[in-house]
């Protein structure tokens, strides 16, 4: 039997906000921005809610039925520049005013993100750690990478592991070249998806 997604109202924003904390507590960038487990236990919700909000707004958040995990989607136009050059610094008074890497995270991601051409951007794929490894999370960027492919339409993401880009690359998105090394933190490997011949 197949994956059942749907997509998320505004009625499922805690359970995404949850679903998506759980999911990257462990999370090498995560764990970055929100250093000590602790800290990343009090604090790291009130990151996935900003997210949430945001493409709640703006894009389109597909859950499995079961709730078990959750795919945050933007779409992006081919003229959009980055204008909102507060955005950064308001997404880090809202969410932990003291920690500069909420801020930093935000600038360095957006330096990197392609401009020119309209795609779909995974902004982040989310499996409560129970359900990992059970084809959740392929389900649903399959569902939209074949409506991308139907559109000709490229699709873009930042892995944030090593584990992670392989399944994109499983997926047909390819590593763009430039990774994002954080300063003292992680790798991440942003990747491009051009749309397949149907």
């Amino acid at each position: 039997m197949g994956v059942v997604i749907r997509t998320a109202g505004e009625d499922d924003r805690e359970l995404v906000v949850r679903l998506l904390d759980e999911a990257f507590q462990d999370d090498p960038v995560s764990s970055w921005v929100f250093p000590g487990e602790e800290y990343r236990r009090r604090t790291h919700h009130r990151l996935m809610a900003a997210f949430a909000d945001a493409v709640f707004a703006d894009g389109r958040i597909d859950l499995t039925e079961d709730g078990a995990a959750c795919a945050l989607w933007l779409p992006v136009p081919a003229d959009e520049h980055e204008d909102d050059e507060g955005g950064p610094a308001q997404l880090r008074e809202a969410v932990d005013p003291e920690n500069e890497r909420v801020e930093l995270i935000a600038r360095l991601t957006g330096d990197i993100h392609p401009a020119g051409r309209a795609h779909e951007y995974l902004w982040m794929i989310g499996v409560v750690p129970g359900r990992q490894g059970e084809g959740l999370g392929t389900a649903l960027i399959e569902s939209v990478l074949d409506r991308c492919d139907r559109e000709g339409l490229p699709a873009y993401l930042e892995a944030s592991s090593a584990r992670g880009k392989v399944l994109y690359e499983r997926l047909g998105f390819a590593f763009t070249g430039r990774a994002l090394d954080l300063p003292d933190g992680p790798r991440m490997w942003p990747m491009w998806r051009e749309p397949q011949i149907l």
